[in-house]
């Protein structure tokens, strides 16, 4: 049998990585910049491309559990709804008792995200797979990104309810998400990448009526109808 040698060339590098990724919701980014401009300080949408997110299996009390909070820096959160970490950095969402998502919004995912993580899992019941293809990470921001949520999220948003670092599974319409209250003004919103272009073009219509090319039109129109 002919020996196989593989090309050091045709390896992806950190730095190549970038050039071959498009990110789910990157035909959108013109309508999302345009909206966002004519939003003002009322609302904006933008996507948080490649963002890393790490899929972690372990009881938060256990060995397992311990190591990954050992890997990470951080505890694992222990109820529904709780963000350990830092939103603007690296953060852990709880989703269900045994289960969470490790997100790092500061940077790009690159090759080999999890190996720390499974070097202490070495032996231990758990998991630590790198899941940031998955999902891409939507940002909708501003004075009006609750009620533009209300519109179609079943979830009570109200601050009383939902308050700064929660996160909860839910929906947006007819698509599953993830909903991260990461800052005062400020949601993200994980749709799987298959349901990216919905969930974008889902947040845009609920945004028109707080644009101001929408608002000057439709006062343009009444005048004319009323003249």
């Amino acid at each position: 049998m002919a020996d196989t040698t593989y090309s050091t060339d045709t390896l992806v590098t950190p730095e190549s990585l970038d050039d071959l990724r498009v990110s789910p919701a990157a035909h959108l980014s013109e309508a999302m910049v345009d909206a966002s401009a004519a939003g003002g300080r009322r609302v904006a949408l933008r996507e948080l491309p490649f963002s890393v997110q790490l899929g972690l299996r372990a009881h938060p009390d256990s060995a397992s559990g311990r190591a990954l909070e050992d890997a990470f820096g951080l505890p694992l959160p222990g109820r529904v709804g709780e963000v350990t970490g830092d939103s603007a950095g690296l953060h852990i969402l709880w989703l269900s008792p045994d289960e969470f998502l490790a997100v790092d919004v500061s940077r790009q995912q690159q090759p080999g995200e999890t190996l720390v993580a499974e070097a202490g899992l070495e032996g231990l019941p758990g998991q630590a797979v790198d899941l940031s293809a998955n999902r891409t990470i939507l940002q909708l921001s501003g004075s009006k990104a609750r009620e533009v949520l209300e519109k179609s999220c079943r979830a009570d948003l109200h601050p009383r309810a939902f308050g700064v670092g929660t996160a909860i599974v839910t929906a947006l319409g007819p698509v599953p998400v993830i909903l991260h209250h990461s800052s005062v003004l400020e949601y993200r919103v994980y749709p799987r990448a298959s349901f990216a272009d919905f969930a974008v073009r889902w947040m845009l219509d609920g945004m028109a009526e707080f644009l101001v090319g929408e608002v000057d039109a439709a006062g343009a129109g009444a005048a004319e109808g009323s003249g």
